[in-house]
């Protein structure tokens, strides 16, 4: 596995072909409770900031990328970049560590990853084109073969 990292650009990992050495962790208090508390205070950040179109997609069991995804819209970007900003100093003030974030530079589209939480923050002409939500909410094939 090799990590690079410059001055404020996230961390890229490598994998050996074929082998995942590691993944994402979790935050220190493991479980349903400390994604409960984690996803209150990101909920209560974005309502805060006047984040719009706030959709919570539960991915616990579904992927192991986390236990929430959270799609919100900011109308510009410049307010997306306070939506994201605000956001990562209320986790930090909250004692939910530093995430890990993508696109801040472009302020189209950021990403922030808790661990437990994954957050896009989109402006309303990119989240329309990427429509993420749609691909996350298809029902399951398992329960639609049952049928």
């Amino acid at each position: 596995m090799v990590c690079h990292s410059r001055k404020g650009k996230a961390l890229t990992t490598v994998h050996a072909k074929g082998k995942t050495f590691a993944v994402i962790p979790k935050s220190a208090e493991r479980g349903a409770d400390a994604a409960a508390r984690a996803l209150e205070t990101v909920l209560a950040s974005l309502e805060d900031s006047k984040a719009e179109d706030i959709v919570t997609i539960d991915i616990a069991g579904k992927s192991a990328l986390g236990d929430y995804m959270i799609v919100v819209s900011g109308r510009s970007n410049r307010h997306v970049m306070a939506i994201s900003d605000h956001l990562l100093t209320d986790l930090k003030d909250d004692g939910l560590g530093t995430a890990r974030v993508e696109g801040q530079e472009g302020g189209d589209w950021v990403l922030i990853d808790t661990g437990d939480i994954i957050v896009h923050v989109f402006r309303p002409e990119i989240r329309e084109f990427y429509n993420i939500e749609k691909m996350w909410a298809a029902p399951d094939m398992d329960e639609e073969t049952r049928h």
